[in-house]
């Protein structure tokens, strides 16, 4: 059996306001294993992102500039998911703005619905903890399913979380969590790009100065004096 988890980060909310996709990041698991196998592609929306978007991704138009837009790769990207079993949070989300896409290269593809089978994991959150919430940080809270890097939203590290929280929603935790080579990879993959779009935001770095240090340092004497100070 061949599932992709998938995921999408946009330029904001709707395609009816012309809303675009900026990142794809999907992994490939056969017989609920990680093959190591992996699509990620950046794409230039040819637009701005709204601001509260832009505040949840962080990924500037800038950085995006010299990206290829959505038709030059929607042939790679279909033939990567093609037949298989889709896994996606919220998935009317992304498959609404992945067939906008699909309909704006005018190249005759139809609606992903007719190459793969598409499976909710919203829906299914919802239906095994009734009244709660389910986000994908509720749920990697839930099952125990590390989050700590997900200080911005990227499509990738999101797939590979909803990757981890859907085998322990469907009873695969034995398998799911051995972190073999492939999913290390794929994580520490993430890390990077997550750091690389952190510095197209051009943040800036204030260090602390001399009074601060000097002011600091008291503050750990301080601390010493009264018992072991782990921070000395």
């Amino acid at each position: 059996m061949r599932q992709i988890i998938l995921d999408t980060e946009t330029t904001g909310l709707q395609t009816e306001d012309g809303h675009r996709i900026i990142e794809i990041g999907a992994i490939e698991m056969i017989n609920r294993k990680f093959t190591g196998k992996r699509y990620h592609q950046y794409i230039n929306p040819e637009r701005d992102s709204d601001e509260g978007a832009l505040a949840v991704h962080g990924i500037t138009k800038e950085f995006l500039q010299n990206k290829p837009v959505f038709a030059q790769v929607a042939q790679e990207f279909m033939d990567f998911i093609i037949d298989a079993e889709l896994i996606i949070h919220n998935a009317p989300f992304d498959t609404g703005f992945i067939n906008y896409e699909l309909k704006l290269t005018k190249n005759g593809w139809k609606p992903l619905s007719k190459y793969c089978h598409v499976i909710d994991t919203l829906i299914m959150a919802r239906q095994l903890h009734i009244g709660q919430r389910n986000s994908l940080d509720a749920l990697c809270k839930r099952y125990s399913v590390d989050n700590s890097q997900r200080d911005l939203h990227g499509a990738l590290l999101d797939a590979h979380l909803l990757a981890q929280v859907y085998l322990a929603m469907t009873g695969g935790q034995g398998s799911l969590f051995e972190e073999n080579q492939a999913t290390e990879s794929a994580k520490q993959e993430t890390i990077t790009l997550n750091k690389m779009t952190l510095q197209s935001r051009n943040l800036i770095v204030l260090m602390a100065s001399a009074e601060e240090l000097a002011s600091h340092e008291m503050k750990l004497q301080a601390m010493n004096e009264k018992g072991k100070c782990l921070w000395e």
